[in-house]
């Protein structure tokens, strides 16, 4: 301690230059310190934050879902597909949104001919296009309809994206937008009104922010930000605002695409990812247990975060690293 009180000292009565090099070095150095202090709890965090998000409330997650009114957005495939089996089987009234009519007509087929534990209620198909704000309120008009009301809404819908920056037109970057942000916010403005009325709701954002294609991670950390400030603006209401960040899925590859053609294998990561089926219980889950964000992913990428909030240089150095491979 007195060895800082002297270095201070001395660096006083030099100029703003010394003085922001004193800045910079009692900032290394508490940083370290408080990295160094926060090791001995990580494990331990990460035991409970494991538990919290696959075992905890299991067993009585699916009796309180019983006649619950489910919109799942992007349901004719991957995550979406697996979250309306798992609502299904729960015993939910499931309305299936998407803009390939003819895939939901095949999942509602497949949800029909399931044997569930719990009363099974025909699903509802719904063709939306988050792409087409304009309509988008009447689609929604047309979902509360339905079933009378949504307990439930899951924005899952979107379209992913790998490709260089200087390679990405502004035409990728916009459709990007509107699908992955614009689209989703504009459902839920149109829903919100009838859960503020019923006095309930839960509303849950699925994303992906951690993608190294800037134009796909911009989309993402805009509709992560929004959810944030969705749920700080509820917090006195009883409408619950999840968010799943860094939810690592097997994503479609038929995303959108440009002229850069090395971008167009699934990489590691992406053929890697959670199970469709495994990814859609830890959601029901999140929701059934009232959590509000939760990081679905290994190891890894949790103390990536770590990382980032104490260590930046180490962090920035590794994802230089992981984005000259991915090139």
């Amino acid at each position: 301690m007195m060895k800082i009180i002297l270095v201070v000292s001395r660096f006083s009565c030099f100029g703003p230059q010394a003085q922001r090099q004193l800045c910079k070095f009692l900032k290394y150095w508490i940083r370290l310190i408080a990295g160094g202090l926060c090791l001995p709890f990580i494990f331990p965090w990460l035991v409970y934050q494991l538990y919290s998000s696959n075992f905890r409330h299991k067993v009585h997650r699916d009796k309180s879902l019983v006649g619950k009114i489910v919109l799942v957005t992007g349901a004719s495939s991957g995550l979406g597909e697996a979250l309306a089996h798992a609502c299904f089987k729960a015993g939910c009234k499931v309305i299936l949104a998407s803009r390939r009519k003819k895939k939901l007509e095949r999942v509602k087929k497949d949800l029909i001919s399931l044997k569930t534990k719990w009363p099974s209620y025909e699903p509802y198909i719904l063709s939306l296009d988050l792409n087409d704000l304009k309509d988008i309120p009447a689609k929604a008009e047309e979902a509360l309809h339905a079933f009378g009301k949504i307990d439930i809404l899951i924005n899952n819908s979107g379209v992913n994206y790998k490709g260089e920056i200087i390679n990405t037109s502004i035409d990728i970057d916009v459709k990007l937008m509107v699908v992955n942000y614009f689209g989703h916010v504009a459902l839920i403005k149109s829903i919100l009104p009838s859960m503020i009325k019923a006095g309930n709701g839960h509303i849950v954002s699925v994303s992906n922010a951690s993608s190294f294609s800037s134009s796909y991670a911009a989309s993402e950390h805009a509709k992560q930000a929004f959810f944030e400030v969705l749920r700080a603006e509820l917090a006195s209401t009883n409408i619950h605002v999840v968010n799943l960040g860094y939810l690592k899925i097997k994503l479609p590859s038929n995303g959108l695409q440009n002229a850069d053609s090395k971008y167009k294998v699934i990489d590691q990561t992406t053929a890697e990812g959670m199970n469709p089926d495994e990814a859609a219980d830890c959601v029901l889950n999140a929701v059934n247990s009232g959590q509000n964000d939760v990081i679905f992913a290994s190891l890894t990428p949790k103390l990536a975060g770590l990382l980032y909030n104490f260590f930046p240089s180490v962090y920035f150095y590794l994802t230089k690293n992981k984005t000259r491979r991915c090139s």
